[in-house]
């Protein structure tokens, strides 16, 4: 699984990058976690509002800071 942390590094960015982590080691996961930081590779994205999390290349969310919990459900 690979999950995206969409931003230009930020202290939202970071803080989210963490939850995913956390929620990720917490389901017992095999994956890779990206920080994406360039402008245009994140308008590929189609994403307006970062931070924003990309599971697979998909994105699950954008413009806030998701709780563990809240990753938790998403990679379920």
């Amino acid at each position: 699984m690979k999950i995206q942390i969409l931003g230009t590094g930020c202290a939202k960015c970071k803080h989210l990058a963490e939850n995913a982590d956390a929620a990720a080691k917490a389901l017992g996961l095999n994956y890779e976690l990206v920080k994406v930081t360039d402008l245009n590779e994140i308008m590929g994205f189609g994403v307006m509002m970062t931070p924003a999390l990309a599971v697979d290349g998909t994105v699950k969310s954008s413009g806030k800071v998701l709780t563990v919990d809240e990753i938790t459900a998403l990679l379920k």
